[in-house]
């Protein structure tokens, strides 16, 4: 299997975990959707040396890949090709911030180690936490929730066909692929002589299937906006689930709570 049928698989992979019957998966998107939001905005409103404050944010995506069945394992796999960047981002932390912050028997730790580790941490947590939303509801699910939140059609529909188009021209570049080897068996990859013309093919064949959908849409009655089915509606229940969820990110983020329950022990 070359990368990108891997590819096409992960996407279908994707659809397939939005379907599972869990706890996680029938909490409707539309709570999900604006708490994984403040989630994200609580981890990165985070100091950047308050390491152990933003260490027990690890628990609410933890618990909820597992209430919902989603592997943390796959998930990290998945985004083996993001997280390497977003580790990255602060790695010259430590040449430039040198002021000692804390010492560990004779090993004095820096502030741009610590620095670096928690613009690690806010990244990792926050590429789980969307990627856990996604997992558990589905781009059909996720464009609904955001029509319901007043977000413009036109945004909402440019952002559920990009996901969608991606695996048709990831189709038509396999279909390319296996053609070019199956006339050059001996090369592997492609040659840079022909970069350019197979460049040039995939952006007309991406154009001609593209027209075709935009075809098939309007026959089918596509006039402007999409009717979402099986999204499921917020109680009264729900809302209040959301809004304890998100006070608990608050109090997270207001008292250092691993400090708190070390005093417990210490």
């Amino acid at each position: 299997m070359n990368k990108i049928d891997q590819a096409l698989t992960e996407f279908r992979e994707m659809d397939e975990l939005a379907d599972q019957d869990s706890p996680v998966h029938h909490f409707p998107a539309l709570v999900k959707l604006p708490l994984t939001v403040i989630y994200i905005l609580t981890v990165l409103s985070f100091h950047k040396y308050d390491l152990s404050g933003l260490f027990v944010m690890i628990l609410f995506p933890l618990f909820f890949f597992q209430l919902g069945g989603i592997s943390v394992r796959r998930c990290l796999y998945r985004l083996r090709y993001v997280l390497p960047l977003v580790m990255a981002v602060g790695i010259l932390n430590p040449l430039f911030d040198r002021s000692v912050l804390l010492r560990i028997g004779n090993v004095n730790i820096s502030g741009g180690w610590i620095s670096m580790l928690t613009l690690m941490m806010k990244g990792v947590f926050s590429l789980m936490a969307s990627y856990l939303l996604v997992a558990s509801s589905g781009i059909g699910r996720i464009c609904a929730a955001l029509r319901r939140l007043h977000v413009p059609a036109v945004l909402v529909t440019l952002l559920l066909l990009t996901y969608r188009y991606v695996t048709v021209m990831s189709e038509e570049a396999a279909v390319m692929t296996d053609a070019y080897h199956l006339r050059a068996p001996k090369q592997k990859g492609i040659e840079y002589s022909a970069w350019g013309s197979f460049l040039g093919q995939l952006l007309l064949r991406s154009m001609d299937r593209a027209d075709e959908i935009w075809q098939a849409m309007q026959l089918r009655g596509y006039h402007g906006h999409f009717h979402y089915v099986g999204e499921t509606p917020a109680s009264l229940k729900d809302w209040l689930t959301g809004i304890l969820l998100a006070g608990l990110f608050v109090f997270c983020r207001c008292w250092n709570v691993t400090a708190l329950l070390g005093s417990l022990f210490v």
